[in-house]
């Protein structure tokens, strides 16, 4: 049996972010198996970035070039930030038997109707951190036949609507970087950073809006009243996100009780200590301005993070919602008693086998998602914290063994990464020819006379006219069965569907120019593409003259939309007025690249400007030669 080809797409392996350590976990152990032939897709570096030559498999990046991108508007920027076009690329070039992909849910819109998919063994395994569940998770339900989320809150809520195909499968850590220190190797590590019988209250966190700051200081702020020894550690930046100087003032809480972590971007030393601003010198080797608390830019080391864990007497997590929380894992791992919001991904932290305490919440809708949020109670905080501290110390070394055990049976990277053998292994050979030119899309079918239902009529026609996969739950469907509710015929909705297959069959098809172009040679050639709108086709008609007097020997066609044809066709300086089609976008297909010819010497996008960027307009100072008006 021939290797199966694995590619995995996600955050480049070497990004310091969860997707990338995941990543880069699950691609080391499936390498090392060498049961498989690896391809990494890196999103955020370039097609044939160097970096990409420094790992032991294969990798491509899934990033445009910087030309390209800017050409793009901010959606389509968005997507190619996610890999949308060079997948496709990758998936021609490499051939892999397997696509995984490793990302939020909405990097992935539209990959359903991409020739590949599910012609391939497709996977994807993705975070989500909210109820209602994102629209777009839903709608990929039935479009997916390997779907994983990375806690059982999501499955359950999956489950909740019908989908018993959708499973677990956490994100990988490498448990290895962070464990308990001996009693006296903590008591010298305290020593080191001027501390010795504080109660540390730890939080590690981004300091982010969705991290409960005010809510941990309020129960922080209960909790020194038994206990007046006690100190909150913040390992976070505080010049971003909660203003959380201002918070400690308003709520008149000593800037002593709490401590933070500084880190020097030159040497790298750090220090917990009390906050007292940003950018001071580092006592160690002397920089100026150096030190602030530790960032996304310089932070500290997994080594130098243990450290930090281990200077804590109990760790507390309170967030509105999240992916996963790798802190709180990484917290369990050096024996810390952990407290978490009982929501999100935080169920599975904080429930009895992972020797985790929940703290109870109430709900908020966050503003235009309309999701559910938590808000953490700070009177739960407060009894937790106080649960814990009034524990024996045998109570709490069960409890903190009991969550470090409990990581390492759920989140280890062989753990994880012989579940993903597991989910590959099972997967069937397959023969695909890798024709990505081939159109999925139907305009030709004629539906059946007669449904059973309207449900049974429109999943039909979405599958065989537009191949896409929907079922009662996708957001398509029920948009339709809401047009035909109101009085819509489905011959109508058969109608738009067909449209619909028609436009995005003619992005299939080259056209065939040869036909509609003088006997000149491709070098006396130069077309102008301008699809929309009035404003741009007659601006670009009164540019033509000059366009002729620069390129005296070239015959000029311009490329737009029928409908403007009237706009522009009496220019005595245009050849021929030819159709647009998204394909005349391609430069390469039109001015050649390697054994393609092309069409034309050069060819002239003046749309990308007014259409895709906003800097035609130029602040509203500009001159303008012509007007509509």
């Amino acid at each position: 049996m021939k290797k199966k080809t694995v590619l995995v797409h996600s955050n480049f392996c070497r990004a310091f972010t969860g997707f990338g350590k995941n990543k880069k976990n699950i691609l080391r152990h499936l390498f090392n198996t060498g049961k498989y032939n690896i391809i990494e897709l890196a999103n955020g570096v370039h097609w044939q970035d160097p970096s990409t030559e420094n790992v032991p498999w294969t990798c491509r990046g899934a990033l445009p070039p910087q030309n390209e991108l800017q050409n793009l508007n901010p959606e389509q920027q968005r997507l190619e930030g996610y890999g949308n076009k060079l997948v496709d690329k990758a998936i021609e070039e490499f051939k892999p038997d397997v696509y995984i992909g490793i990302e939020d849910i909405w990097a992935f819109g539209g990959y359903q109707n991409k020739p590949w998919w599910n012609k391939i063994n497709t996977m994807v395994w993705t975070t989500l951190d909210s109820l209602p569940l994102l629209p777009q998770a839903v709608d990929f339900a039935p479009k997916a036949k390997n779907y994983f989320v990375w806690s059982t809150f999501a499955e359950d809520a999956f489950k909740k609507l019908g989908y018993s195909h959708i499973k677990t499968l956490r994100g990988s850590l490498d448990t290895s970087n962070f464990y308990r220190f001996s009693d006296e190797v903590r008591s010298n590590l305290r020593s080191r950073h001027n501390l010795s019988n504080e109660y540390i209250i730890g939080f590690v966190f981004r300091n982010q809006l969705r991290k409960s700051v005010p809510n941990i200081l309020d129960g922080f702020k209960l909790f020194k009243k038994i206990e007046p020894k006690a100190k909150l550690l913040l390992h976070t930046h505080w010049s971003e996100g909660w203003d959380i100087g201002r918070m400690l003032e308003e709520k008149n809480i000593p800037f002593s009780d709490i401590l933070t972590t500084y880190v020097c971007s030159k040497c790298g030393h750090y220090e917990v200590r009390p906050f007292s601003g940003q950018e001071q010198n580092c006592q160690k080797c002397g920089s100026q301005k150096t030190v602030n608390t530790t960032n996304t830019g310089r932070g500290v080391t997994e080594e130098q993070l243990n450290e930090v864990y281990n200077l804590m007497d109990v760790y507390c997590h309170p967030f509105t919602s999240g992916g996963q929380e790798i802190p709180v894992q990484e917290a369990k791992l050096t024996e810390l008693i952990t407290l978490v919001t009982n929501y999100s991904c935080g169920e599975d932290s904080c429930s009895e086998e992972s020797g985790g305490l929940p703290l109870d919440w109430t709900e908020y809708r966050e503003p235009g998602t309309q999701f559910i949020k938590a808000s953490t109670s700070p009177k739960s905080i407060f009894d937790n914290l106080e649960k814990v501290w009034e524990m024996t110390e045998s109570e709490r070394k069960s409890l903190g063994e009991k969550s470090r055990q409990w990581v390492i049976d759920n989140f280890s990277v062989p753990v994880i990464g012989s579940k993903l053998e597991e989910i590959i292994d099972a997967m069937p050979e397959i023969e695909y020819d890798y024709d990505l030119k081939k159109c999925l899309f139907n305009p030709d079918y004629t539906p059946k006379e007669n449904y059973a239902t309207k449900d049974e009529f429109l999943i039909d026609i979405y599958k065989e006219i537009l191949n896409d996969d929907v079922d009662k739950n996708s957001g398509g469907f029920k948009h339709w069965m809401g047009q035909m509710q109101g009085g819509m015929s489905p011959q109508e909705v058969v109608t738009h569907f067909k449209n619909v297959a028609i436009q995005e069959k003619a992005k299939y098809t080259t056209p065939d120019l040869t036909k509609f172009l003088g006997d000149e040679k491709k070098s006396e050639r130069i077309a102008v593409v301008i699809p929309q709108a009035e404003t741009d086709v007659l601006l670009v008609n009164s540019l033509l003259k000059n366009l002729k007097n620069n390129y005296k020997k070239h015959k000029i066609y311009v490329f737009t939309q029928n409908k403007y044809f009237p706009y522009i066709d009496d220019n005595p300086y245009i050849e021929k007025l030819l159709p647009y089609s998204p394909l005349v976008e391609d430069t390469f297909l039109m001015e050649g690249i390697s054994e393609h010819e092309g069409y034309f010497e050069a060819i002239f996008y003046p749309h990308s400007t007014t259409q895709k960027h906003i800097s035609y307009i130029h602040n509203a100072k500009d001159k303008m030669q012509f007007s509509v008006n």
